[in-house]
């Protein structure tokens, strides 16, 4: 399981916290020996770095989700009455 996540100081050194249901889902104890794999790097960036051997222009990808969500939302907000 892939989590991000920020070390916090704790005394000299830095920690990581996991989270619950990371620690749930894992059914991860004190003496359960983990493998930690440090990387550093900024998740939006390799998420929109990855796009670009898309065929498509991605501004225009984007324009076209958040039309799709705008009407997404219309269509949510509704409302629909009843004959009384």
């Amino acid at each position: 399981m892939k989590i991000i996540t920020k070390p916090k100081q704790w005394g000299n050194s830095l920690g990581i916290i996991l989270p619950k249901d990371v620690i749930n889902v894992e059914r991860i104890t004190k003496e359960t020996e983990i493998i930690v794999e440090v990387k550093r790097g900024n998740p939006v960036k390799e998420i929109f770095g990855s796009l670009k051997g898309w065929k498509i222009n991605t501004q225009k990808f984007k324009d076209e989700l958040r039309k799709e969500e705008a009407e997404a939302e219309k269509r949510k907000s509704r409302i629909f009455k009843f004959p009384s």
